[in-house]
């Protein structure tokens, strides 16, 4: 994803229509209602908070960005400012963003944050048994709307999410790591359930950060950019069973490697 802001404060790409990876393309539009769903009546502020914490964890919003304006963000949230401010101030009491005055000031990520860093605390900080319980509430809803996108997604929309995974490599490896992500909720949304797809989204944000620590050198990266293009292709195949068990396969993979590293000593530095 490129930057968030613009010299005018645009809306963040990660709430925005525009393509995270690429000038000028869009995302599916069957995607595209579910992203932008206002929070509407459950607009309290935890829930502004808890969507820009996962944009700063899933590494959306880089370190020492600036946030759009709090009408801006109140607009793309459909809240209320004052409801924006105090997810902010929540925010700025954890640490996570930082606020200038004057002509160029606003709030701003803080230098140190790291996706990668959030994600080694996490993992140090869960047993095995909460990580493979995580793990197993993510395979659930991923491997439903897998399956469910199989046998309801028209050859076409496959064909574009494939088109989007053969320019992983003009990209740097964060863009390829929210590429992967972006996918992943763009198959779900070809279940045609928005539900399920509402449900995807929360829970790619909320894993994330260990598909990047499982991921977390090149070689390991390109291994689940392969496992997710054979699952699209199970899914242009129309073939349920292999999309689920694919899907199913990549998780206990990273599960896998997550215990590993867990259970070295260079994890908890």
């Amino acid at each position: 994803m490129e930057s968030l802001t613009t010299p005018t404060g645009a809306i963040p790409a990660a709430l925005s229509s525009t393509d995270s990876t690429g000038p000028g393309a869009r995302q599916p539009h069957r995607l595209h209602g579910a992203l932008f769903q206002s929070i509407g009546d459950e607009g309290r502020a935890e829930l502004v908070e808890r969507r820009l914490v996962e944009a700063i964890h899933r590494g959306h919003l880089h370190a020492g960005e600036r946030l759009p304006s709090e009408s801006e963000l109140a607009r793309s949230f459909g809240v209320a400012p004052v409801t924006v401010r105090e997810a902010l101030l929540t925010l700025r009491s954890r640490g996570l963003i930082v606020t200038r005055r004057g002509r160029n000031g606003g709030s701003f990520v803080v230098e140190d944050a790291d996706p990668l860093v959030f994600a080694r605390q996490a993992l140090a900080e869960n047993s095995r048994l909460a990580l493979r319980d995580m793990a197993a509430h993510y395979a659930a809803i991923t491997t439903a709307a897998v399956r469910l996108a199989a046998r309801r997604a028209d050859p076409t929309e496959t064909q574009r999410v494939l088109a989007r995974m053969e320019r992983l490599d003009e990209l740097d490896p964060d863009q390829q790591r929210r590429l992967l992500d972006d996918v992943q909720v763009e198959l779900a949304s070809l279940s045609q359930s928005a539900r399920l797809t509402r449900e995807q989204m929360r829970l790619q944000a909320e894993f994330s950060p260990y598909l990047r620590l499982a991921a977390a050198d090149a070689a390991a990266l390109r291994r689940q950019a392969e496992a997710l293009t054979d699952i699209i292709g199970a899914v242009e195949a129309g073939d349920p069973d292999d999309a689920g068990r694919r899907t199913e396969e990549l998780i206990h993979d990273v599960i896998d490697t997550l215990i590993q590293l867990q259970s070295s000593p260079e994890s908890s530095r």
